[in-house]
C-alpha cells in the first residue's frame, strides 16, 4: 500500500476551498472537505491513477457531485510515497504555490 502524505500548503489549500464552500453551502462544507480527502486515500493503491502533469507530477481528478477538483501529487515509486503538493478547484487557474 503506498504512503500518502500531505505537503504543509495543502492545509492552507483546505482552509482556502473550505471557506470558499462555506460561503456559498455552510451545510455541507465539512461534507465536501471530508469528499476530497477521501478522494485523494485512493492513491494509496492506485499512485499511478492521476493523469501526468509537468515535472514528473501527476493531477489526481476528484469529482464532487457538480463541481471537482484537482489534486497535483508526486508519485516515488522507490519509496512507495505519493506527496500530494496542492488541491485546488478545477475552476482555479493554477496552484496558488509555486513550485506546485
Amino acid at each position: 500500500m503506498t504512503r500518502v502524505v500531505l505537503s504543509a500548503g495543502v492545509r492552507d489549500d483546505f482552509d482556502r476551498i473550505f471557506d470558499f464552500l462555506f460561503e456559498h453551502a455552510p451545510e455541507t462544507a465539512a461534507q465536501r472537505i471530508e469528499s476530497i480527502v477521501n478522494a485523494i486515500n485512493v492513491l494509496e493503491w492506485s499512485p499511478h491513477i492521476g493523469r501526468p502533469a509537468p515535472h514528473g507530477q501527476r493531477e489526481l481528478i476528484i469529482s464532487t457531485g457538480a463541481s471537482g477538483f484537482l489534486a497535483l501529487y508526486h508519485y516515488d515509486p522507490m519509496t512507495d510515497t505519493a506527496l500530494v503538493l496542492a488541491v485546488r478547484s478545477q475552476r482555479e487557474r493554477g496552484y496558488k504555490r509555486p513550485g506546485a
